[in-house]
């Protein structure tokens, strides 16, 4: 019982490292768990920096010598502050970028050697429910049918859910960034065009569950939404992006105070979002700010919490 009620009473910070194929972040939480087995999770750190992999690997196959050793140098920091906010567990997840990548599996080895941080590449498949299962822990409503739209650099990932229930998931190789560089293949589009036909046949009334930092910015960006429930309508996201739409991406930046690495995705993320929620008559977007550094270090509380029950057996 000694070792239960320690994990019980004792606070811990556990971390999680997106490689994504725009962005690297890291998240570290705090967690304190009550006797009553009720969890509180608490922000304690969020990074993010535009290492844009997948600039390099959706034009050339591999990323250059130049980004390889920043993303080192910033695996490095990465270390040194999870040192210095006494991480006791992480995980590092790498994604589409790096799933394509031809000399991803060497630079993750030297990363591994110089800085101990062990990076794991997950399928599509695999994101798509650290996303949902982080998600479905959290929703308040249940009931009817909901996508869950995560809209990346390199991929999208979709799940179905009917009645708080898992359906289907689902990964495209169609990101803003592969957008960008002209490296989606038309068959994928059409895949996922197919796909969600068929879904909306099968589930009307569905409504769309955003994730992913284009869409929290395009939600925040509305000046039509609706704060309590944390959504905003199709028609104000169409609205915002054909507005978006009409400028270059320098005067994006000035007239939208936008950064670089988020004045130029924005638009495809959009696109993205806009052409599923036709498919499937989207009336709502609802935009909660979960994505996948948040259900990674889900997964890590629950195995440490297995872990510390099965040493208590």
């Amino acid at each position: 019982m000694d070792k239960e009620m320690e994990f019980k009473t004792k606070g811990v910070n556990y971390a999680a490292i997106d490689i994504g194929s725009n962005a690297v972040r890291l998240l570290i939480k705090h967690l304190e768990e009550n006797q009553k087995g009720e969890v509180k999770f608490s922000k304690v750190l969020l990074l993010r920096v535009p290492l844009r992999l997948g600039f390099d690997v959706f034009s050339k196959n591999k990323i250059s010598s130049k980004r390889a050793k920043n993303m080192l140098r910033l695996m490095k920091s990465y270390s040194y502050l999870m040192k210095i906010y006494d991480v006791k567990d992480y995980r590092a997840c790498a994604t589409s970028a790096m799933r394509d990548s031809k000399n991803g599996p060497e630079i993750i080895k030297r990363i591994a050697k110089e800085t101990g941080i062990q990076i794991e590449i997950i399928d599509g498949q695999e994101e798509a429910k650290i996303v949902y299962n982080n998600h479905v822990e959290s929703m308040e409503d249940r009931k009817g049918n909901y996508m869950y739209v995560d809209v990346g650099g390199g991929s999208t990932e979709i799940n179905l859910l009917s009645n708080g229930q898992l359906v289907c998931s689902r990964s495209y190789n169609i990101g803003t960034v592969r957008i960008l560089n002209n490296a989606v293949k038309p068959e994928e589009w059409e895949r996922l065009k197919g796909d969600m036909n068929e879904l909306a046949q099968s589930y009307p009334n569905t409504n769309i569950i955003g994730s992913g930092g284009n869409i929290n910015k395009l939600y925040r960006m509305s000046e039509k939404k609706d704060k309590k429930n944390q959504r905003f309508t199709v028609a104000s996201l169409q609205q915002l992006h054909n507005d978006l739409k009409q400028y270059s991406v320098a005067e994006r930046m000035e007239k939208f105070n936008l950064k670089p690495d988020r004045a130029d995705v924005i638009v495809p993320a959009g696109d993205i979002f806009l052409t599923i929620a036709e498919i499937i008559h989207a009336t709502y977007i609802y935009v909660p700010v979960i994505g996948l550094a948040d259900g990674v270090i889900d997964g890590i509380y629950l195995r440490n919490k297995w872990k510390a029950l099965a040493n208590e057996d």
